[in-house]
This record gives structure tokens, sequence and C-alpha cells, in this order.
């Protein structure tokens, strides 16, 4: 199996984008795909001392309405071409979502975590929710990629990397990008926000780094100065019509600094693009 892909579903339309995404965007891939519904019980919270077991009335009310949400999901996933390359599972769980997640992403050896950016309450003027924000900020055992409500898939042909080259760069942690890339033939756009447009000694030694790693791919490298760093992005995507934005999270400091919870909210909105979060 080439790749296993969790997608936490709440049944809403922005989670049925996600999948139908991820499944165009691997269509030439052999995958496994998880699905995870994590379910409440009215009058318990996750977080209580007294949990509800199976067997209980309610427990068992609101497993039995998970269950047939993922029937109608699977109906209307049949609608979408059929592709031998791929097999679906689906789970079922009463826990913190976060928790689900991990769990999942240990026990099946996940590859990739896909989240649409917007759950079921789809609260207006938030386009990255919580979840989507605290999966890319906290989820460092696998990649996240978080699709925008109303995106519709076409072949990425141009996937902007964010930038400050003050970090090294390993092949492996770039690894999922370059796969992306491979696979539609996309060009990768290296972008540097800075006020200070020279590098340094070590940003040159970075710089030439991840030209080294994107040897085999079409790629550029861009700079804009004098711009806060989350609208010369946004700019720069709109700028091009660009189809992705991936960007490496090195425990809060890229995530910290560039891409925090407001930017990626921004970035959503402005740029209504997936955004690749690497570790």
């Amino acid at each position: 199996m080439d790749k296993r892909i969790l997608i936490p579903t709440d049944f809403s339309k922005n989670a049925l984008n996600a999948i139908r995404y991820a499944m165009d965007l691997y269509k030439k891939q052999r995958c496994e795909f998880y699905l995870l519904n994590v379910f409440q019980v009215d009058g318990y919270s996750t977080d209580s001392l007294i949990i509800p077991e199976p067997g209980n009335t309610l427990y068992e009310s609101a497993k039995k309405e998970a269950e047939e949400g993922f029937a109608k999901l699977m109906d209307m996933l049949k609608l979408h071409p059929e592709n031998p390359n791929h097999t679906f599972y689906t789970n079922i769980k009463y826990n913190f979502l976060s928790e689900a997640i991990k769990d999942l992403i240990a026990k099946k050896d996940i590859d990739l975590l896909v989240m649409g950016t917007k759950g079921a309450t789809g609260a207006k003027g938030v386009i990255f929710g919580s979840n989507t924000v605290n999966a890319m900020e906290k989820i460092r055992e696998c990649p996240v990629l978080a699709i925008p409500e109303d995106i519709r898939f076409s072949p990425p042909k141009e996937i902007v990397f964010p930038t400050n080259y003050k970090a090294s760069f390993k092949r492996k942690e770039l690894h999922y990008l370059t796969e992306v890339a491979k696979l539609h033939d996309a060009s990768i756009r290296v972008l540097y926000v800075s006020k200070n447009q020279e590098l340094n000694e070590k940003q040159e030694v970075n710089k030439q780094l991840l030209d080294d790693i994107f040897e085999d791919i079409k790629h550029s490298f861009h700079v804009i100065t004098n711009k806060d760093i989350s609208d010369g992005i946004i700019s720069f995507v709109e700028s091009r019509d660009s189809d992705m934005i991936a960007f490496i999270n090195r425990k809060h400091f890229f995530f910290g600094s560039v891409f925090s919870k407001p930017l990626v909210k921004d970035i959503g909105y402005e740029a209504t693009i997936p955004i690749l979060a690497l570790h």
C-alpha cells in the first residue's frame, strides 16, 4: 500500500469536500482512506469524570446516529468515479478529536491527515476552525493537509513554499511536498518575505540546500521585501493564482511567527487554497 490517509468527518459538506479532494489528489496512488467520526453523547462531555459506557441508551443512540451518517457518506462517495486503487475504512470513536486522531495515526501508521477547514457549525468568518488549526500546530506524527470549504479539485500546478531560510532542510521532511509536486508535475515557488532582502551566510547555505533537494522539480526562488509576512504570502499567492501553500512547522518556530491562528484564517479567507503543514 502506497499511502494511508486519515480524514476526520462530521458528515458536513466541508468534510465530504476534503475527502473528495484527497481522493483526486492521490488518484494515481494506491491508498487506504481511514474515515473517522468522533461522536458526543447528550448530557456528557469528553472531559467529564462520568463516561457513558457501551450499552448505555444515550451512548448507543449517538453511536447509531454516527453509523447512519457513515452509511449515507459511503453512498455519496460511490457517486465519485470508482478507483480500484482506493479502499475505505470507517472508524467511530467516543473521545476527544485530537486524542482519537493521534490514536489512529499510531495504530494504522498514518502517512497524511486531511481535514476540512470548517465543521458542521460553519461559523461565519471562521475559515480555519479551531480543530484544524490545532491539528496543524499539534499533530507532529504526520503532515496535515487543510482543505478550504468551497474549493474544487484541479491538479495543483504551483505550490508556494514560504521560508525564512533560518533552519536547515531535510529531504525526509519535504518528502510529501516533493511527492505532490511530482505526482502533478507542479512547480514549487520558494518565497522569502523579509524587510531585509540580503541573506546571511547561513541562510545562503540553506537556500542552496533547498535548491539541491528540489533539483528534480521545477522550482524558483522569490523575494518580497518591506511587507508584513502574512500580507506578503497572500498577495504573492493571489497575484499568481497559486494552487497550494506548504510550510514546515518546527515546534512553534515557524508556525508561531508565520502561521499563527489569525494568519491561517486570513490565508484561508483570502487565498482559499489548500495548506500543507509539514513536520
